[in-house]
């Protein structure tokens, strides 16, 4: 009951908008995929992997509609986590607390593990494939790389050995993320909220009920009933047809591509035309938010989000962002090649813009 009431009763900035409500939104669907992978462990064996999927989906009472939560429920999940991050970045939340910025990176980091791990399970063509080159990256690594390689293989090839391995990560890592996911929050109650005018709002709180819980209720019910219309309606719509073949390791995919939250990373992989390059960038492409911290070295500056420079450069990566999306899905050919690579270095760009731009404006401040 106390800890109830200090969620209830946490002093938050009167100011704070609906783009401060995805944080709920993403603890609400990281516990739907939860309980809902939870539902399906009880019927998935790394046996038949493929064989089993089909039995859920024919077979099992309900079992259709809680494997098309829990797939949907991954693309929901990875929406809000975006705009979380997107919005943090507009508005400078690392600046107020950078351990809190950096755990969020951890949960990042781990959510896009996990999510890489599930789309294996079913064994779909298209999966096993996804598989094969993403675990082949390590090989790039000098020395160790083969053998990083058939340590996660099990073997000379992805198996259904690897199918176990990945299975048993998938069910235990979502724990961890819980873990972090905590850990953000409470240290996120410690430090406070950021607000959209990026000031001390020290004096000018609320208690989080029901000034902000009916907020995030309402943003739960509409995206529930969105949820619903897709799981039911629209089930496909994020699914590839490959992964409705069995793994063939004789029959490749024309374009192997990952769900579409990996694409801007994949783009960007891609954009090298060298194996270690392209690993190399692919790190940098998650190690970057990590190092947003370093941008500032003081609190002084304030309101930098409305940096009118700042606005625009930001519209331009956010665009960007999704060309490297679409990218992603394109064979690797002309023009997209070039287009990819120029996207990849503009993604890169933006953050080294915006640390000359706050530095710039900091001293003349």
């Amino acid at each position: 009951i106390t800890i109830v009431n200090a969620f209830l009763q946490l002093p938050s900035p009167k100011n704070i908008s609906y783009f401060w409500s995805f944080g709920s939104l993403l603890g609400l669907f990281l516990a739907v995929q939860i309980v809902s992978g939870l539902l399906l462990t009880l019927f998935f064996s790394v046996s038949d992997p493929f064989s089993t999927v089909d039995f859920i989906m024919r077979d099992l009472s309900n079992g259709w509609f809680f494997r098309f939560i829990h797939c949907n429920g991954a693309t929901f999940f990875f929406v809000f986590l975006y705009l979380h991050m997107f919005r943090g970045i507009y508005y400078f939340s690392f600046i107020r607390s950078n351990l809190v910025w950096l755990v969020g990176c951890v949960i990042f980091v781990l959510s896009m593990a996990v999510a890489f791990l599930g789309y294996v399970l079913p064994w779909g063509n298209m999966s096993y494939w996804g598989a094969t080159v993403i675990t082949n990256l390590f090989s790039a690594l000098p020395y160790v790389g083969g053998e990083i390689v058939l340590w996660l293989w099990g073997g000379y090839s992805v198996s259904l050995v690897t199918i176990n391995r990945f299975f048993s990560l998938h069910f235990l890592l979502p724990f961890v993320i819980l873990f972090f996911v905590l850990v953000h929050v409470i240290l996120l109650h410690d430090k406070g909220s950021n607000n959209p005018l990026g000031v001390s709002s020290s004096g000018d709180k609320v208690f989080f009920h029901n000034w902000f819980s009916f907020k995030d209720f309402f943003g739960f019910f509409i995206f529930f009933i969105v949820g619903l219309i897709l799981v039911c309606y629209f089930p496909y719509l994020f699914m590839d047809e490959a992964n409705f073949l069995l793994a063939n390791p004789l029959s490749t995919p024309v374009h192997i591509q990952p769900e579409w939250y990996f694409l801007p990373a994949y783009a960007i992989l891609r954009s090298i035309p060298n194996k270690l390059g392209g690993v190399i960038a692919l790190v940098f492409f998650v190690l970057v938010y990590f190092l947003l911290p370093l941008i500032s070295f003081s609190h002084l500056f304030v309101g930098f989000q409305y940096n009118y420079f700042h606005q625009v450069v930001f519209l331009v990566w956010v665009v960007n962002f999704f060309i490297l999306m679409w990218i992603g899905a394109k064979p690797v050919e002309p023009p997209y090649v070039t287009i990819g690579q120029i996207s990849s270095f503009f993604f890169f760009l933006y953050f080294y813009i915006v640390y000359l731009n706050y530095h710039y404006n900091l001293k003349s401040y």
